[in-house]
């Protein structure tokens, strides 16, 4: 890490945004010999000494985590906070119809690992401040962003500038980066918010997910160390806010109730949070001197729990591409930049409509769709070829 000098303002690339998709991006850069600023307002809180669970997980795909390995990421992670998924059962809305994913089966070691968000951004923050070719500038927003011919101009609320020759933008999915660049986001609200909270269980959950679709909505059990679950509800916003009223019992009684008592008696160990669920498709990816990654280019329902792992394959991508520019030396060139857009757009399109096609299917109350998108999921459980390769594109 170098401190920020308004003597020495400029940089090949500016990273706004320092969450998981930016701090990991601007990791990514070291090999490049680019020099980069990671500018970020509000940088994580320190980890409680009691080290509580943390109510927001990630399912973090084999792929990703190799690559935050190669970034001396993931090995600064409490080994013991970790746990692998190497099965998963979904289970639709009528009895019987149910759909089984085995990293055996594929071929792999694990379908995904679960990783707390708080966890994770103090491994990455560690990191950034270790490094020697990022300048990190936190406690300042953004003011004033504008594009000139050959370099960018961020003013800071403190009057200082930075110019650079690409911008990164990692800010959220309320991007200001993106809304002061004029690209337009076409946003559907779910009408639906994520409740998550952390649970013990009687029931060994033995390295497997869980999942439901219901009438009210998708209910996932992930596995944590120990007999632990992280529970995510995408529900309707009414039942959403009937089970934050809850008290911690009865919350527990309810996902007891709602997963069939698969892992038996549930006791809540962290309270429920909650988030806003909606689908957000940007015109387009990148412009001169300008590329997003993360929620700042995409936003999808959870139900997969691929967002994070779309966002760290947008940091892969986008790194590799500046790493091989060759003789092109300036980094914000907009031909240079499409090879990313065109690399990303087919992963990016294909898991929003997978994901918004079975957010629409299943939450459907028409008799008709309901018979089909059981007997489907049971259909697609026999073809063992295409449930590998769905598997093996997710593990990536």
């Amino acid at each position: 890490m170098t401190d920020f000098s308004v003597e020495n303002p400029k940089f090949d690339v500016l990273v706004v945004g320092a969450g998981l998709v930016g701090s990991s991006f601007a990791l990514a850069l070291g090999a490049t010999g680019l020099t980069v600023a990671l500018v970020e307002p509000y940088p994580p809180a320190p980890v409680p000494e009691d080290r509580g669970w943390d109510s927001r997980v990630y399912a973090v795909s084999p792929g990703n985590a190799a690559w935050l390995a190669q970034l001396g990421v993931w090995e600064a992670l409490p080994q013991d906070r970790l746990t692998h998924i190497e099965h998963m059962h979904v289970f639709g809305d009528r009895g019987g119809a149910r759909l089984e994913f085995s990293a055996y089966e594929a071929g792999l070691r694990e379908l995904a690992w679960i990783a707390e968000n708080r966890l994770l951004q103090a491994a990455l923050w560690g990191a950034l401040q270790a490094s020697a070719h990022v300048t990190l500038v936190h406690g300042q927003r953004p003011a004033e962003l504008s594009w000139e011919q050959r370099f960018a101009l961020l003013s800071l609320e403190d009057g200082s500038e930075i110019t650079a020759s690409l911008v990164v933008a990692a800010d959220g999915a309320d991007s200001w980066v993106r809304e002061r660049s004029g690209i337009t986001c076409a946003v559907y609200d779910y009408r639906e918010t994520g409740v998550v909270a952390n649970f013990s269980s009687a029931r060994r959950h033995g390295a497997a997910a869980y999942q439901w679709f219901r009438s009210d909505g998708v209910l996932a059990l992930l596995p944590l160390p120990g007999d632990r679950v992280s529970m995510v509800w995408s529900a309707p916003e009414r039942h959403a806010q009937a089970l934050l009223r809850m008290p911690a019992t009865q919350l527990a009684r309810e996902v007891e109730a709602a997963s069939s008592g698969a892992l038996g008696a549930l006791a809540m160990i962290t309270a429920p949070a909650a988030f806003p669920l909606r689908r957000q498709r940007v015109e387009r990816l990148v412009q001169p001197r300008l590329a997003l990654i993360g929620d700042a280019a995409h936003n999808v329902h959870p139900l997969a729990g691929q967002g994070v792992n779309l966002g760290f394959r947008d940091a892969r991508e986008l790194a590799a591409v500046l790493a091989s520019r060759g003789p092109q030396h300036d980094c914000g060139n907009y031909d240079l930049l499409r090879r990313y857009e065109r690399a990303r757009r087919e992963d990016i399109t294909a898991l929003e409509l997978t994901t918004d096609g079975l957010e629409k299917l299943f939450s459907s109350r028409r008799v008709f769709l309901a018979g089909l998108r059981n007997i489907g999921l049971s259909l697609l459980d026999r073809q063992l070829p295409l449930k590998n390769a769905l598997i093996r594109h997710a593990a990536a």
